[in-house]
């Protein structure tokens, strides 16, 4: 099965990934030293890609969740034929190149998700698999298997430690993706040292616990094993497959099998004698053409094939499907049907007070109809976040088209899971849970915004009106904490209509992550706001003052009610107030400067933040003689409107602060 240039080839990989991070002087040499033939048997003889086509939808994926192994796919990627050059290589890790310190979505052809924080990579391994499946069972026919592909993870003992591992495992077990197939280096080293120091499961025991399939490669260097174990892999139609192969870190080094080669550069002596090992005698960076020839009689050649076979056939997908695949390269391109917001419920003041968990529960039903690609879920909270679809059923193995998703208490890999989703394409997805567990989830929100994944993040019971849960679940720092996560959008909508147009501004995002915070308790719906058609500045003037203002109230979500009720207080003193709602501070930032002067102007300087959170952050928009009125200490319990009365959130408290700041 396998020759002298196959080896030739693997010995390639290593000096490629070795001479990288010799001439970066940084990086991780361990893992493609060690994990080198695996992920060529992977690459070359059974990755469904094309080198040409990077973006080909019915493409295998690929997650090196060890990101910190980046120089092993940079290596392949070249060789492969992708768009990343040897100069590439050869600025490995500097400001500008592509071959950023771990891989980046989007930085670099080729590279399917963010990695390198552990244990997230495997994670959106799992949402990836799971939109192929349920893309899968919504689109594909008897004869035509338009959605078909598999997606293969190289996961290390780190990312198998951390918890997300555990919880993505349990759900893939129980969701039974047996299209997902994870490749484990297992070469019984960590950063510190020898790995039983911290850790000593049984890993075929677990795996086979959560419903995955286990094979055991003895010897890392025997490309045949490694063949056969993802043959049999995939030739499992049960639950996913974890494939353990042994392997040496850092092999072909003098410190071989040591933490020594983890992290750091071998240096210019080691790697001679590593080069000797591998019988490679090219100079760095010099890749002779037969090994090239390889690359292109494996992959390559093969990827080209499958891709010109997908094209025919979705050819004659449209012919006999035309609606299915309008639908299809809807989702593709992300791209929404014209004035879709013309078929979502408005709101009337008149109807009655509603909790905007419960109207964006009501517009979650509308978008769904309209959308077909539109689907997510919540972790065990579907019956407080009010985000499950109606006319569906859940995800299942047995019901793979269900549209919601029942993630389990399992927040930090639901949102990861929800990342892989969205890196897949192909449709729109959102995930809730209770806004206080942003604390659970944050690292993939942050993962969203570098990886510009347009998740949606839908965060219910947004403050202290949450009452009786007390502290414990009554947020204070987390609106300040995801307003601080670049690129991505923070959201609390004032009433319904700001929800729904909250919702409009998710789908529409192509870059950045939206988080909805929610409240749990009545708002009522705004007169003001019933014209309403975006609120994609971040703040606009909701309510004027009579003449010229004598303060400014910015108000988010619940409290922009009680700023309004706090105005009317106020002018009965013969006060001007002008209301603004700010739903998210960071598109307001990026107005210009003459629409924050229209809504901010800078002769107001009395200017009252209002919001039940911490205060930390709004100086920017208040200013130095500003009063902003919020929460900087824990919650307490007991009922949700005696608990904001007693911090101060009624009209009559609110207008005796201001009044005693500026008016007194």
């Amino acid at each position: 099965m396998f020759n002298k240039n196959d080896e030739r080839a693997i010995s390639a990989i290593r000096a490629l990934s070795i001479a990288q991070i010799e001439a970066a002087n940084s990086g991780h040499p361990g893992l493609p030293m060690g994990a080198a033939p695996m992920a060529y048997v992977l690459w070359n003889k059974y990755l469904k890609a094309n080198p040409k086509n990077a973006n080909w939808f019915n493409r295998d994926r690929f997650v090196l969740s060890a990101g910190h192994g980046s120089a092993l796919i940079y290596s392949l990627l070249h060789l492969a034929g992708y768009d990343v050059s040897i100069d590439d290589l050869k600025n490995f890790r500097q400001i500008g190149a592509k071959t950023a310190g771990h891989p980046e979505r989007g930085h670099i052809e080729g590279v399917e998700v963010t990695t390198g924080p552990l244990g997230q990579g495997f994670a959106q391994a799992v949402g990836i698999a799971m939109a192929e499946k349920h893309l899968a069972a919504i689109y594909n026919k008897d004869d035509a298997q338009i959605i078909d592909h598999y997606t293969y993870v190289l996961c290390g003992d780190g990312d198998l430690m951390e918890g997300i591992s555990y919880e993505s495992m349990s759900l893939a077990g129980h969701l039974n993706l047996s299209k997902l197939i994870v490749l484990y280096d297992s070469n019984d080293i960590c950063l510190d040292g020898a790995t039983n120091t911290t850790f000593s499961e049984d890993i075929q025991k677990r795996a086979e616990s959560l419903n995955w399939n286990y094979i055991k490669v003895e010897d890392g260097k025997d490309l045949d094993q490694i063949y056969e174990a993802i043959s049999h892999a995939k030739g499992n139609f049960q639950g996913p497959t974890l494939i353990e192969v042994k392997t040496i870190i850092g092999y072909g080094s003098t410190k071989q099998g040591t933490n020594k080669v983890h992290g750091a550069p071998i240096g210019e002596e080691e790697f001679k004698k590593a080069k000797e090992i591998y019988e490679w005698t090219e100079d760095d960076f010099n890749i002779p053409d037969d090994i090239y020839e390889t690359f292109a009689d494996g992959i390559a050649r093969t990827g080209e094939e499958e891709n010109q076979k997908w094209d025919e056939l979705l050819k004659t997908y449209e012919e006999k499907y035309p609606e299915d695949y309008k639908n299809l390269m809807a989702g593709i391109n992300r791209e929404l049907p014209e004035n879709f917001m013309d078929e979502v419920k408005k709101y009337s003041s008149d109807d009655k007070a509603i909790a905007t968990r419960a109207s964006n529960g009501e517009i979650i039903q509308d978008l769904a109809k309209i959308n077909p690609n539109f689907w997510g879920g919540s972790a065990d909270l579907f019956s407080s976040n009010k985000t499950n679809i109606k006319d569906t059923v859940a995800f299942t193995d047995r019901s793979p088209e269900g549209r919601n998703v029942w993630y389990g208490v399992r927040e930090f890999a639901m949102a990861a899971i929800g990342n892989g989703i969205i890196a897949h394409g192909g449709t729109w997805h959102h995930v809730s849970t209770f806004f206080v567990f942003t604390d659970y989830l944050k690292p993939a929100i942050r993962l969203s915004a570098l990886s510009k994944l347009p998740l949606t993040y839908v965060m219910t019971h947004d403050s202290i009106a949450v009452g009786e849960d007390g502290p414990t679940h009554e947020p204070i720092e987390q609106l300040a904490m995801i307003r601080s996560i670049p690129d991505a959008i923070m959201l609390r909508p004032a009433d319904a209509n700001e929800t729904r147009l909250a919702w409009k501004l998710a789908l529409e995002s192509k870059e950045k992550p939206v988080v909805m915070a929610l409240t749990r308790q009545n708002v009522g719906n705004l007169k003001e706001t019933e014209n309403l058609t975006e609120i994609n500045k971040g703040a606009y003037v909701i309510s004027d003052s009579e003449g010229d203002a004598d303060a400014i109230i910015i108000a988010t979500g619940s409290e922009v009610e009680l700023a309004l009720e706090a105005k009317e207080l106020l002018a009965e003193n013969g006060k001007n107030i002008r209301v603004v709602s700010m739903p998210s501070m960071e598109l307001f930032r990026d107005q210009d400067e003459a629409y924050k002067e229209e809504v901010l102007p800078k002769e107001v300087t009395k200017r009252i933040s209002l919001e039940m959170g911490s205060t930390f952050g709004w100086a920017e928009w208040t200013g130095t003689d500003g009063l902003n009125i919020g929460i900087d200490k824990f919650g307490q319990s007991g009922k949700g409107d005696e608990v904001t009365a007693e911090y101060g959130f009624t009209p009559e408290k609110v207008v005796q602060k201001i009044n005693e700041k500026y008016f007194s």
